[in-house]
């Protein structure tokens, strides 16, 4: 049975010196530091890059496999990694050749051009139940990999795709499998990964730890650690404890005010970043009363959205007003700030016809930064009329909750979603075709959905940011978003660990960790 890692369980245990053994952990041996035990606050559920849930998924794919180019050391410069050569000929035509002799796992052979057009090309395959990939945009400019030798060969492109790099060939889903095991593994191969990165993965016990071991058949830089260990601890005050007690090495804090306290405790760090996981309400516009544009309008200025964010992290965070934060292009500088307006919101509700108010419901994650705010959102709506039901669900249920038909029964939804550093990987989740995917608000506009495909497929920085700042005047006017915070990326850390971070905060280099 796999350990039950609650906060209230594990608050029964007393001091943080209780140990690995009675939060459910197997008991580690150091080594050396030969190994570096990190926490995710989810386990991993399917291990194919274009079918991938998220970034708990795509750290672990990203350890184990190679990609033609990868980011250096928690940055977005990059480098040649399977590729010996990569070049971008013309705004259309990408051209590269491999390293030869990089060996894929399990005895599937050496990496080939063949592998490449596989691994990519399929981002736009709809398999057999339908099922098309999340990640699909990622690679919606390609139009074919075209193989020009063993090792090399050319990225054709439909038309401009200025985000390809940092959002595709650079990251998770610029992954390479090995054809030979996707065909071999057929449904398999989202539970067995096969590829040539630094690291391969020795065991997987679900929802207790996955072990990742170094890759002695890898042919780039050796990783410093011989096994990365990475534990699946939703709760983040269950994590903190565990760092603390040294059972794990390495975290990222939900609440940032957990810092203050780590900062102060010898032999452990805190590592802070700005933050870009971005947190909101989203409104099924679908469902009834949430269906009328007044009771959305009437339900955003109910919401005090500094008092939630100051009850769950402290004031320790930035508001959001809109999808984009200022670090990147086409922040809409100029988004609306709304206060609390307790009686806007209910002359709203009367003109909708609902004086008397009505029952809803508000899903979120279960996590006490999130429970706070639904709490504080809650009482907030109670003041307008409007009775609010808190559903909490752990992870793999709540991931899931607002996918397919299943997603038309959400009124409300605390959601998150971790951004990379360019706009159009944020914009592509409210697109029509993420309806019952990741756009949880059921929202669809074709003016919105026009003006993405124009950002993603410019290279005119003046239009790309002219359009996202258009789309976000679109989301606003629907009412079926209401902005809370970019969050914070605050990290505890053993002082001995030096952590690779990309800048978004949620993307990990674990073939990169050292030591400090």
């Amino acid at each position: 049975m796999a350990a039950t890692l609650s906060r209230r369980s594990t608050l029964k245990l007393g001091a943080a010196a209780a140990g690995a053994a009675a939060l459910g952990f197997p008991n580690i041996v150091r080594a050396a530091r030969d190994r570096v035990v990190v926490r995710q606050d989810r386990d991993i559920q399917i291990l194919d890059p274009a079918f991938r849930i998220g970034a708990a998924e795509g750290n672990v794919i990203s350890a184990c496999c190679q990609r033609l180019a990868s980011f250096k050391t928690g940055s977005l410069h990059y480098a040649p990694d399977a590729a010996e050569t990569i070049k971008q000929v013309s705004d259309t035509l990408i051209e590269f050749t491999l390293k030869p002799g990089q060996m894929f796992s399990d005895g599937y052979g050496e990496m080939t051009a063949e592998d490449i057009k596989f691994s990519f090309e399929r981002f736009g395959i709809v398999q057999k139940d339908g099922k098309k990939s999340s990640y699909a945009s990622d690679w919606g400019a390609l139009k074919e990999v075209e193989i020009t030798g063993k090792y090399s060969g050319k990225i054709h492109l439909k038309n401009a795709a200025p985000a390809i790099w940092r959002t595709a060939i650079c990251d998770t889903s610029g992954n390479i499998l090995s054809k030979k095991a996707g065909e071999a593994l057929g449904e398999k191969i989202t539970s067995q990964l096969v590829g040539s990165g630094p690291y391969r993965i020795a065991k997987w016990e679900p929802n207790r730890q996955l072990v990742l071991a170094a890759n002695p058949d890898y042919k780039g830089p050796k990783p410093v650690f011989r096994e990365v260990i990475v534990r699946p601890i939703q709760e983040s005050k269950t994590a903190e404890i565990a760092l603390r007690a040294r059972e794990i090495d390495f975290t990222r804090f939900e609440d940032p005010v957990a810092g203050d306290t780590i900062a102060k405790e010898a032999g452990l760090k805190v590592v802070k970043m700005p933050g870009m996981r971005y947190l909101w309400i989203g409104l099924n516009v679908e469902k009834a009363p949430l269906d009328n544009l007044k009771v959305r309008q009437a339900i955003r200025l109910g919401v005090d959205v500094d008092e939630a964010l100051t009850a769950a992290f402290g004031g320790k965070v930035e508001r959001a007003n809109a999808m984009l934060q200022s670090s990147l292009l086409g922040y809409w500088k100029d988004a609306p700030v709304r206060k609390r307006d307790v009686a806007g919101a209910k002359k709203l509700l009367a003109e909708a016809g609902l004086a008397g108010g009505f029952k809803t419901r508000l899903t979120v994650l279960n996590q006490a930064a999130y429970k706070t705010m639904a709490q504080v959102v809650q009482s907030n709506l109670a003041e307008i009329g409007v009775t609010v039901e808190i559903e909490a669900l752990d992870g793999g249920s709540y991931w899931s909750v607002g996918k397919g038909d299943v997603g038309k029964n959400l009124d409300m939804s605390l959601q998150l979603f971790s951004a990379k550093m360019d706009p159009s990987f944020t914009s592509q989740w409210f697109v029509s075709e993420q309806v019952g995917v990741w756009n949880w608000q059921r929202w669809t506009n074709p003016e919105y959905d026009k003006l993405h495909v124009l950002a993603a497929s410019t290279n005119d920085e003046a239009e790309r940011g002219k359009a996202m700042i258009r789309m976000q005047q679109l989301m606003d006017d629907s009412a079926a978003f209401i902005w809370l915070t970019y969050d914070s990326a605050v990290f505890g850390a053993a002082a001995w660990v030096k952590p690779a971070i990309l800048p978004n905060g949620t993307d990990w280099q674990f073939g990169l960790f050292g030591e400090a």
